[in-house]
């Protein structure tokens, strides 16, 4: 193993063209041995996977992966919309068109490759479990499985897209449905296999009913979104089916990272199978691809805080004003964020000799949540940036966390907000109990007393990088809110920004069967 010198520092030098237009620059560094580190998962270059079931079910569950957490599909859709994450333009660096810029305006455009990518990802798994569906052969439990799997892939494009295609047999093209039409499927389709799925937890990268409830939990909690009808008692009733299961629970488990912070043992290198998992992206650095968090919000320099085997790509960090929202008593602000002066390994600053002239922090890279603009000329080194899944020393690109989809925490906060909507009290005793359990967790006192205002701001703390803040965002009706470099609008749900336009490439491609037609308020 290599350790980098103790007098390494970063000479910046070159430009090169990266896939995105990102521009890479060249690290000069010496090495030596690289000393081990206790903390395997942490500090170490360790592999750490569960097994995944020889069940048949692989390529419609390895699908689950595609864009939930790289660059230019749904993680980047869901994430660079809200107020929580940006990509500003750096010169000529991470400019792409003004594809994220318009996206951070919120002028949503068909031409938009992301929403292209989501799209294409998301209805490749619908594609791998209507094959094996339609292959048959399968038990109960495994046609159940495929069945939730595929909803949950609609859950998504229903979410974003509103009037999708529910197609459910391999080579049949069916016309768009509706919402409300989408929303009915999905809800039959879970409720009429639960029964046969386990009551335990699931195989590792596989469901159960754990993950069928809190699914409905999400369903029904934004029904009068979806369809103009609450249904806040069935939310509550879908997450005490989890809560009372005794399969799942929060984790307080924090540990130091190699970069110094206190990490959150939820979404660090080494979580497989954690407590508080429900359904998971089960991501390997060797065997499942695709998590590349750490390349996505780095400065280039930062390849030598944590040995990475390539360089970052200085792309995303969060807005200063969503990163202030977090009290400095919060863990959860240290573990979901890298910001302030970095350094190497040994804790000699890093440099980026190429900085931008009236950066007041000069050549050494300081993470400053302030940032100064979003285009043209945002400082390479302004924002904090996403450190929620954590790094370790010597990673590849593929990262190993594997990436939430339905936990705990959010069930806990989901009956939460249910009880106070159903009652139209946010003070109401038992959700307080149930947002302080999370507060607790982050080392926080609990309140006494709760407003939606608050219960927002706590929501968001906590959900922050799992792709879910722009639905949030929506159903609390903050969506047309001003933030930083966005204008407001008048919103509510009937808005047709509450949904993406359908990506021009797919209403092209469609013209060989049944058309699709363009959401209303889009060209």
């Amino acid at each position: 193993m290599k350790y980098l010198n103790k007098n390494t520092l970063l000479i910046a030098l070159l430009f090169s063209g990266f896939a995105c237009t990102d521009l890479e620059e060249d690290l000069n560094d010496s090495l030596t041995e690289r000393q081990d580190v206790n903390n395997p998962g942490f500090g170490a270059s360790t592999n750490v996977n569960g097994s995944i079931p020889n069940d048949g079910l692989t390529p419609a569950f390895s699908t689950i992966r595609n864009g939930v957490a790289w660059h230019g599909s749904y993680f980047s859709v869901s994430e660079i919309s809200t107020d929580e994450a940006v990509i500003t333009q750096k010169g000529g660096d991470w400019f792409d068109g003004g594809i994220w810029l318009n996206m951070h305006r919120h002028d949503f455009r068909s031409t938009n490759p992301g929403l292209n990518g989501a799209w294409g990802d998301i209805y490749g798994g619908v594609a791998q479990c209507n094959n094996l569906l339609g292959e048959g052969g399968l038990s109960d439990n495994a046609v159940a499985q495929l069945r939730v799997l595929r909803a949950y892939y609609f859950w998504k494009l229903m979410d974003m897209f509103g009037n999708i295609k529910l197609t459910v047999t391999a080579g049949v093209d069916v016309p768009q449905s509706t919402r409300t039409e989408a929303f009915n499927f999905i809800e039959a389709e879970i409720l009429a296999v639960v029964d046969d799925l386990g009551e335990g937890r699931a195989d590792y990268g596989r469901i159960s009913q754990g993950a069928a409830y809190a699914l409905l939990a999400r369903l029904y909690l934004n029904a009068e979104v979806y369809t103009g009808t609450a249904r806040w008692q069935d939310a509550i009733d879908a997450a005490d089916m989890v809560i009372n299961s005794g399969n799942y629970d929060l984790d307080y488990t924090y540990q130091e990272g190699p970069d110094g912070r206190m990490v959150s043992a939820v979404f660090s290198p080494d979580n497989v199978d954690n407590i508080e998992h429900i359904l998971v992206a089960p991501f390997d650095e060797a065997t499942g691809g695709g998590m590349n968090l750490a390349q996505m919000t780095l400065h280039y320099p930062s390849q030598l805080t944590y040995d990475l085997q390539e360089q970052p790509w200085n792309g995303y960090s969060t807005l200063e004003e969503f990163y202030n929202s977090y009290d400095d008593a919060d863990m959860r602000k240290d573990a979901n964020f890298i910001a302030g002066p970095q350094t190497d390994i040994n804790g000699n600053p890093i440099l980026d000799v190429a900085f931008d002239k009236a950066d007041p922090d000069g050549a050494p890279i300081n993470y400053t949540p302030a940032i100064n603009e979003l285009a043209p000329n945002g400082s390479r080194q302004a924002g904090a940036r996403l450190g929620k899944f954590s790094f370790k020393l010597g990673q590849i690109n593929d990262m190993d966390n594997d990436y939430t989809l339905l936990r705990y925490g959010d069930v806990l906060l989901m009956k939460a907000e249910a009880l106070c909507r159903r009652d139209g009290n946010w003070a109401n005793a038992e959700a307080i109990s149930l947002v302080n359990m999370i507060r607790d967790r982050a080392g926080l006192d609990g309140y006494t007393t709760m407003t939606e205002d608050t219960f927002f701001a706590e929501r968001g703390r906590e959900m922050f990088q799992e792709s879910i803040r722009r639905t949030d965002l929506i159903r609390f009706r903050r969506w047309g809110n001003e933030w930083w470099e966005k204008d407001s609008y008048a919103f509510d749900y009937n808005d047709y920004r509450a949904i993406m336009p359908i990506p021009l490439d797919q209403i092209n491609a469609s013209a060989a069967g049944i058309q699709l037609e363009q959401n209303p308020g889009y060209n």
